[in-house]
């Protein structure tokens, strides 16, 4: 059986849903269960009994995870933890930590456990367009934000999902730190613009001056701490090209699906406002 944390999460539900296809049992700490599979045993903490394989949502986990695994000693048989691409860099330069991740903290116990454990190292989640951007793009055409020409490689959470699945079946992975991202860089405009594109509209972004666009983020419920760091990395970003490896394709056989292709997948949660 595989415990998934943040089971009705970006990542966890799709992973969840995987899991299940593939035959396996799966038990999941999940907010919203209406999401997930019939099939899966929903839990309100994780409970290891019966439990060979552990997925580590760190934002879902927190600072509960030595107690968790040291419960799994001679339990567990694999851990696959979520963690991010930034994750060895200062803690000012990881703005997610302000919205509850804790990447570094939780990385480091899985990979100092003494258990088989993978860590997955994505970029940035091309999910986060729904954050920044599907309020705007439902009421209008324009997306105001911060450094247009920043760029990201934005990931697929299917991908995700796909290379975890097959962190637990497969022992290539095994005790390593896999870099994941998406198969292009793109700046912030050409993302909205892919959007429009998804949704048969012509979408402008519009560049604010970056404190203006700080002042947007937390009145809009983001975290100070959050909108300075995130408004950092991007100004670091603005003109070069954004990291990408070939880890996804190595893990799946296949290329690493493109930022196109997640927002068609998802342009139905950009459309107008009734």
């Amino acid at each position: 059986m595989i415990l998934v944390t943040g089971a009705s999460g970006t990542v966890g539900r799709p992973l969840v849903e995987l899991l299940v296809s593939a035959g396996l049992k799966v038990r999941a700490v999940a907010r919203n269960p209406s999401a997930l599979p019939r099939s899966v045993e929903v839990v309100d903490r994780p409970v290891l009994e019966g439990v060979t394989g552990l997925f580590v949502n760190p934002r879902a986990v927190g600072d509960d995870i030595d107690g968790l695994l040291a419960e799994g000693k001679g339990v567990l048989k694999r851990v696959v933890v979520l963690s991010a691409v930034n994750v060895d860099d200062d803690l000012d330069m990881q703005p997610s930590r302000w919205r509850g991740d804790r990447n570094t903290e939780v990385e480091r116990a899985v990979t100092a456990s003494g258990l088989d454990w993978v860590a997955l190292r994505p970029t940035t989640f091309a999910a986060n367009a729904f954050g920044l951007w599907a309020e705007q793009i439902q009421h209008g055409d324009t997306v105001r934000g911060s450094y247009a020409e920043a760029t990201w490689s934005p990931i697929h959470e299917l991908d995700l999902a796909e290379v975890a699945l097959h962190a637990f079946l497969d022992d290539g992975l095994l005790g390593t730190r896999p870099v994941l991202t998406g198969p292009e860089s793109l700046t912030q405009r050409e993302m909205v613009s892919a959007i429009g594109d998804a949704m048969g509209r012509e979408l402008t972004y519009l560049e604010m001056a970056p404190e203006v666009a700080r002042a947007a983020l937390v009145g809009r419920g983001f975290p100070a701490g959050f909108a300075a760091g995130l408004l950092s990395l991007q100004a670091r970003s603005v003109g070069v090209p954004a990291l990408i490896t070939n880890e996804v394709r190595r893990a799946l056989g296949r290329p690493a699906l493109t930022f196109a292709r997640w927002a068609s997948d998802n342009a139905y949660v950009f459309g107008r406002a009734a």
